[in-house]
């Protein structure tokens, strides 16, 4: 029996089709930029509570789709829920975002919950998914997600977000077997939680690695190649017919092979690599994802344009899906985003 090809636009560029208007998305796309986020955020009453309500995370996943024709959705949920659920305490500082309490030493690590513990916490999030496998449009990709094992780390090791992820390279620095046991149990962890978001109804994955930028050398090998690669080996054990999208930004002239390396049918690029460059370097190993620069979102006028454009035609010889080359700010003007979707699709 001949297996049939996939037909949603997102689901055939990764399986490596060349396709003669790139499918489209955005990095945040569901979030503070919409007024009808802003009211669904404050009907929930804080932002953790808005993850963990399915109805009102389903809603806000669903409201860029009604403005926009975005050939994808992405999971509304954050990259630190994996944390609460392994027993670290998360809470959000208006205006200031996350907060955790803090792993240094191995003692914190052995204290967090097994991995296969997370279920218990993160099973809003599965039926969110199932609501929107019933409610997205027929054509529309169901997008899930997960925060890499570093950058994870990252975050519970310093309590919060910081400019060079200083602790988490202090942890490293004084215990890098102990980090590694850190990064360990978050890749067990993110497996699983993967794993029960495909099985609930998610159609492609994506990991994020927001800072794999700060990892150098062989540190970006044991720390950002190898996790992803073993969360990817894991799931594709599982579920092989699910595409996984690898986000290792700011990676550098790491982009290149890093989707050999890592098992992943797609590389998302930051705007800081050209596409030209990626189009020569990265996208011939297979699909790619970006990367238009955000500030375009707030600026528009022409540039915007003529750098989507660009993009376009740069990545034309192979598998693209179009995105930003980082989350979609708060500053932007949605009319903005029209314009982008109007230069993509001509």
């Amino acid at each position: 029996m001949t297996q049939t090809a996939p037909q949603k636009t997102i689901l055939r560029a990764l399986a490596g089709e060349t396709l003669p208007v790139p499918p489209a998305w955005m990095m945040r796309q569901a979030g503070r930029y919409l007024p009808e986020y802003k009211a669904t955020r404050a009907q929930a009453g804080d932002f953790l509570s808005l993850c963990y309500n399915p109805e009102l995370a389903a809603e806000v996943t669903l409201q860029p789709l009604r403005r926009f024709d975005f050939d994808a959705a992405i999971l509304f949920a954050d990259i630190l829920l994996i944390c609460q659920a392994l027993g670290a305490k998360l809470w959000f500082a208006e205006g200031e975002g996350p907060r955790l309490s803090t792993i240094t030493d191995r003692s914190g690590v052995a204290a967090l919950r097994p991995a296969g513990d997370v279920h218990e916490t993160l099973s809003p999030i599965y039926e969110t998914i199932k609501i929107l496998t019933r409610e997205l449009p027929a054509p529309t990709t169901l997008i899930g997600f997960a925060g890499a094992p570093w950058t994870v780390a990252t975050y519970m090791t310093a309590g919060r977000g910081t400019p060079d992820q200083g602790p988490a390279h202090a942890f490293i620095a004084s215990d890098r077997e102990g980090f590694a046991m850190l990064i360990d149990r978050l890749t067990e962890a993110t497996i699983e939680y993967l794993s029960a978001q495909i099985k609930a109804g998610a159609e492609v994955i994506k990991i994020f690695d927001s800072w794999a930028g700060s990892l150098k050398g062989q540190d970006f090998d044991d720390f950002a190649l190898k996790p992803t690669a073993a969360i990817i080996s894991a799931l594709k054990a599982r579920h092989p017919q699910t595409p996984i999208i690898a986000f290792p930004r700011e990676a550098g002239d790491r982009y290149i092979g890093f989707a050999k390396a890592t098992g992943a049918d797609c590389v998302a690029l930051d705007n800081s690599v050209s596409a030209s460059w990626a189009a020569e370097n990265v996208q011939k190993d297979g699909c790619v994802q970006g990367n238009l620069a955000p500030r375009h979102m707030v600026e528009g006028g022409p540039e915007l344009i003529t750098e989507t454009k660009r993009i376009v035609k740069a990545f034309s010889g192979g598998p693209h899906i179009f995105n930003l080359g980082h989350g979609i700010t708060p500053d932007a003007n949605p009319d903005n985003v029209l314009r982008m979707l109007e230069a993509i699709r001509g």
